[in-house]
């Protein structure tokens, strides 16, 4: 549904209109809520939340951008003020998943035998659950960037809104992500999961 449910008459919402804007907005509003909290419970609490705003906010819509992506906005809003109020769970060193170098400054990486095509590696569902595992196991500041830069397929200069920070840090945050999450699946390769 791409237009926010209201009466022709007085713009109040109708019941009719409003479960079906909510039946069509919330598979992808959760996906995006669950990536950033990583918890269903949590993320259906941010959901609830945004579509509160969504409705409450409704006249502030200008229509200079699209609806959803308004709506994009609001809910990553919502999440990320929720993980802060959460924000206790255990993470892992990100410096300890970074890439190794040897003295003259060659990356050491273990050797990169029997490789398999990305294709290959995306019809497993057992490469989804390890990938989704060791995204979730990133530290927090840099799983936020990863799931909102590449999952989410938000530009640097959006995530660098949405989170308050510079697109340098952003870029950073970005790479050392994605290096360590390199670490974590080559680990799980070598010892025959992926």
């Amino acid at each position: 549904m791409t237009e926010l449910p209201h009466s022709e008459r007085d713009s109040a919402v109708l019941p009719e209109d409003l479960a079906g804007f909510v039946q069509a907005n919330l598979g992808w509003m959760m996906g995006v809520a669950l990536r950033i909290l990583m918890e269903k419970g949590h993320a259906e609490d941010a959901v609830q939340m945004a579509f509160s705003r969504i409705l409450d906010k409704a006249g502030d819509f200008d229509g200079r951008g699209s609806l959803k992506g308004w709506m994009h906005r609001i809910v990553i809003n919502e999440a990320l003020m929720l993980r802060r109020k959460i924000n206790s769970r255990r993470e892992l060193d990100i410096d300890a998943l970074q890439p190794q170098f040897d003295g003259g400054g060659c990356r050491l990486d273990p050797a990169l035998t029997d490789q398999v095509t990305p294709e290959q590696l995306l019809e497993s569902a057992q490469t989804v659950q390890a990938v989704t595992m060791a995204i979730r196991s990133l530290p927090e500041d840099y799983r936020i960037v990863v799931c909102l830069r590449d999952i989410e397929g938000l530009s640097t200069r959006e995530v660098s809104d949405h989170l308050g920070l510079s697109e340098t840090n952003v870029k950073v945050r970005l790479h050392r992500a994605r290096a360590a999450l390199r670490t974590l699946l080559e680990e799980l390769r070598l010892e025959g999961q992926l």
